[in-house]
């Protein structure tokens, strides 16, 4: 049996939690990391633009998708090394995150568990660096396993060459050169948990946990992001459509005492400050609001949604017309944290 499948003009329609129609001009599904070298000496192959597609729970079809769609089904997990207080354990890229998180609650391994419930696979973690409610996965990435198209190999790329920003890494600035199959974690067994983020306390006391560990943060965080955030089987959305915003302190400052209302976080920077994309969002009066089948999600105004037919086209221009508006009234710019295929994001200004 081929170690992939590669099929000409593929519709992707399913394999998007947005949900919007569009098609690839390849798309090739790889079973195991290995059969990446047997891929890309396909005659014309290699030199196809390149889209690593996870569970499509990142992206938005604006357009169909140029060029080679790529998706890794490797789904292992196995403990690499038990250091006594850390262990290092690695999963392939094909696995979804939340059987990841599950399996290291399992085991008593702390860190992750302000990520539970977050959509798509353990591959697209890296990327974009996912994180909610006050964490990172950066933080607990030891090294990433990727194959790099420019030397055609599999590499390992430690932890500090992977550049890892908010929302942002060395793979996804690059990202037609690095295809990820695998990443390795390095987990504590005891971890200090962080609980002064968004309501986390509050759920934690109404399950009557007074002394949580990681699996009850997990769960409260899980009940949280359940409460708030639609369901992609339900309706189509990629969760939270806009980042929240990083500006000075003294813009944020300046911002509060205009907004008092206005949520202000800290950046990891003395010199800058997050603000609340949701909140600036909402005060606009988009919370809820829908234009044909495209819209913006009643339970939170960071979520775009399809009800049912729209195309990726009329979510970007609902998402652009949301930015400008933004701007318009807070002079902050909204970036988005999907990757947008078939067109170019606008920034608003």
């Amino acid at each position: 049996m081929s170690a992939f499948s590669l099929l000409d003009d593929a519709p992707l329609e399913g394999r998007n939690t947005f949900r919007v129609a569009a098609r690839a001009n390849l798309l090739a599904d790889v079973r195991e990391a290995e059969g990446l070298a047997e891929l890309m000496a396909v005659p014309g192959v290699a030199q196809q633009p390149l889209l690593v597609l996870g569970e499509g729970s990142n992206i938005l079809f604006a357009g169909d998708a140029p060029g080679l769609v790529l998706s890794i089904a490797g789904s292992r997990i196995e403990q690499v090394e038990d250091l006594g207080e850390a262990v290092r354990i690695e999963a392939q890229a094909g696995m979804p995150w939340n059987d990841l998180l599950l399996w290291t609650l399992g085991r008593g391994l702390a860190g992750l568990e302000n990520l539970a419930r977050i959509p798509g696979s353990v591959g697209a973690a890296p990327i974009q660096n996912i994180g909610a409610y006050g964490t990172e996965a950066g933080e607990f990435i030891a090294a990433v396993q990727a194959w790099d198209r420019e030397q055609g190999r599999l590499r390992r790329i430690e932890r500090a060459d992977c550049s890892f920003g908010y929302r942002d890494s060395l793979f996804k600035r690059e990202a037609g050169r690095w295809i990820v199959t695998a990443v390795e974690f390095l987990l504590p067994r005891r971890h200090a948990l962080r609980l002064d983020y968004a309501g986390v306390r509050e759920e934690l006391a109404a399950m009557r946990i007074e002394h949580p560990r990681p699996s009850h943060v997990a769960e409260a965080i899980g009940r949280i992001r359940s409460r708030k955030l639609p369901d992609p089987l339900m309706i189509g959305n990629a969760g939270s459509f806009f980042k929240n915003p990083v500006v000075s302190r003294e813009a944020a400052e300046s911002l509060q005492r205009s907004h008092p209302a206005l949520p202000v976080f800290p950046s990891g920077s003395e010199a800058e400050r997050k603000l609340s994309a949701a909140w600036l969002i909402e005060a606009g009066g988009w919370k809820g609001h829908r234009e044909g089948d495209a819209g913006v999600s009643a339970q939170h105004a960071l979520v775009l949604v399809n009800h049912g037919r729209a195309r990726g086209a009329q979510i970007l221009d609902l998402a652009q017309r949301i930015a400008q508006d933004v701007h318009a009234r807070f002079g902050v710019a909204l970036e988005p944290e999907p990757t947008i295929v078939g067109a170019r994001w606008q920034p608003p200004g």
